[in-house]
């Protein structure tokens, strides 16, 4: 029979270690795609050398995400909250139409 000082010993140390890896998978399913509506919208690419400049006019080559001011990643992360796209996350190299200039 277990007592209860036992079983919250036990139990303890293995619910924390849980809760302490729930935060990595939700930051981990939180990338957007192309094709989610809010991306589409917004003309995002993964890959800003494959955008559209015809279709996107606004596209400049050298802009992507990592030097836009609602990319929230720091600027050697591969992935980054947009607050462009809900915090969602987006590609370092991509684009969208919502670029502004990352202040100096």
């Amino acid at each position: 029979m277990t007592t209860r000082r036992q079983f919250i010993t036990t139990a303890l140390p293995a619910t924390v270690l849980l809760l302490g890896a729930v935060p990595v998978a939700f930051a981990q399913s939180a990338r957007i795609e192309e094709s989610d509506a809010l991306a589409v919208s917004l003309g995002y690419r993964a890959d800003a050398t494959k955008v559209d400049a015809k279709k996107f006019p606004a596209y400049v080559a050298g802009h992507n995400c990592a030097n836009c001011t609602l990319y929230a990643g720091k600027p050697t992360d591969a992935w980054g909250a947009c607050g462009a796209m809900g915090g969602k996350q987006v590609s370092a190299k991509g684009w969208c139409i919502a670029w502004v200039k990352k202040a100096a």
